[in-house]
């Protein structure tokens, strides 16, 4: 990789090329490095079934190998990949990523049991691990703080078409050619895609959007960690997010499963429809939350916390509909308005992240966030729904899993609420309001 930047940098003449298209370029391309990110990570759940069948696994096992697999190298590779991101080309650090990842991806396709897959597993997550602090830190520096929320929800259409994608290509080729051939193919066009990030996107200047007295150059570890968790609106942030993506996780891993044991129909047909219910709902989500966003925080900054707060009681209420139905497009509707609402606080989420700290720590808080995302929402949230869907087994019989779905999703919506709600006063009390202003 080559180690010397193409800056974008404060000069007008210069800076003229990231104020036209060619930033909405450099979005588009990480919006489809994140496309790739989730629908390489989340193939997995429409494959659960036939790999269950194959291996004799659990529901437990099938939520470590969702979850803890992918979570435990994720966060260790995140840190040092954030610290680098933070002093380095951002840009180079994504393109390796998504190359390595989608290798890994590949080669799940050729475990032989529990302990192969949990192996191939913690690659695809050491590879994204490192994309995401590099990608949210470029996005800032594409675009100044008032649009940033907007480029946020483009960003997160990403995660929405790459769930869409895992679900409705996965389904298709487990179909046409196993569930093997499914890992493989899902993995190869990552690294074309690696490759044109390579050699067609240029580093910008790092901070270039910040108030005038922005810390830019990377500090000791030290006092990062201390200075990142001493913002006491990070904090909110970042443990908001970490319990309301439980739900996110929850519907993009266990909701495949569940419609298959509910309804007669099959893996293709399962990944097709539930893919395109995630397009149907998550596309307009995110652009709307964005732009909503926009429009409440020039009235008042404190909304970045105030909206998921409320997205992440208000989607609970049609995921219950969605789940307790036994008519498969009714359900189908329900699943698709729950989801809308719920993507739609990612955008208020990461651009509050952005805004909160200094542009020398953003990928590091990234990596922090994204860590607390992945133990609480992936590692522990995804075991738990199915511990606990085995063990009311005997209870609600097939209907387990769609309970224990619901129980932990309530809860985790009840907590962030919580969270999100402390955040906003924190950002009146902590001086966040009035750095905001400066910017």
């Amino acid at each position: 990789m080559a180690s010397t930047p193409d800056p974008i940098t404060k000069d007008p003449a210069q800076g003229q090329k990231a104020e036209g298209s060619y930033r909405w370029y450099v979005l588009a391309l990480l919006t489809v490095v994140s496309l790739f990110s989730i629908a390489d990570r989340l193939v997995f759940s429409i494959l659960i079934e036939d790999i269950k069948a194959d291996f004799d696994l659990t529901d437990l096992q099938l939520g470590l190998l969702g979850g803890l697999a992918f979570t435990a190298t994720y966060v260790v590779a995140g840190f040092p990949a954030a610290r680098l991101a933070d002093r380095s080309v951002r840009k180079n650090i994504v393109a390796a990523a998504i190359s390595f990842w989608s290798l890994m991806t590949a080669l799940c396709g050729m475990a032989t049991g529990f302990w192969t897959l949990f192996l191939a597993r913690t690659g695809v997550g050491v590879g994204e691990g490192c994309s995401g602090p590099a990608s949210q830190s470029l996005v800032a520096d594409y675009f100044r703080r008032e649009e940033l929320a907007k480029a946020m929800g483009f960003l997160t259409l990403g995660a929405t078409l790459g769930t869409a994608t895992g679900l409705i290509a996965g389904g298709m080729l487990a179909e046409a050619f196993g569930w093997r051939w499914a890992f493989i193919l899902m993995g190869l066009p990552g690294l074309l895609i690696g490759a044109i990030m390579y050699f067609t996107v240029r580093e910008p200047q790092r901070g270039r959007y910040a108030a005038a007295n922005a810390t830019v150059t990377q500090e000791g570890l030290s006092k990062t960690i201390r200075t990142i968790l001493s913002n006491r609106v990070f904090v909110g942030l970042a443990a908001g997010w970490a319990l309301q993506i439980v739900i996110g996780y929850a519907l993009a891993v266990w909701m495949a499963p569940v419609m298959i044991r509910s309804f007669e129909f099959s893996t293709g047909d399962i990944g097709l429809y539930l893919g395109l219910t995630f397009a149907m709902g998550g596309i307009p989500g995110p652009i709307l939350g964005g732009y909503i966003t926009e429009w409440l925080t020039r009235r008042d900054e404190r909304w970045r916390a105030w909206f998921p707060g409320l997205v992440s009681l208000l989607c609970l209420v049609p995921l219950a509909f969605a789940l307790t139905s036994d008519d498969f497009w009714v359900f189908l509707a329900w699943f698709a308005f729950a989801y809308s609402i719920y993507v739609a606080s990612q955008a208020p989420i990461l651009s509050g992240i952005q805004a909160a700290v200094e542009p020398a720590n953003r990928g590091f808080a990234v990596a922090t966030a994204l860590f607390f995302n992945n133990l609480i929402g992936q590692a522990i949230g995804l075991a738990l729904i199915g511990g606990i869907s085995d063990g009311l087994v005997d209870t609600y019989g097939t209907s387990s899993l769609a309970v224990s779905m619901f129980l932990v999703s309530a809860v985790a919506g009840v907590l962030a609420m919580i969270a999100f709600a402390w955040t906003a006063r924190q950002m009146k009390s902590s001086g966040y309001l009035e750095r905001m202003q400066s910017a």
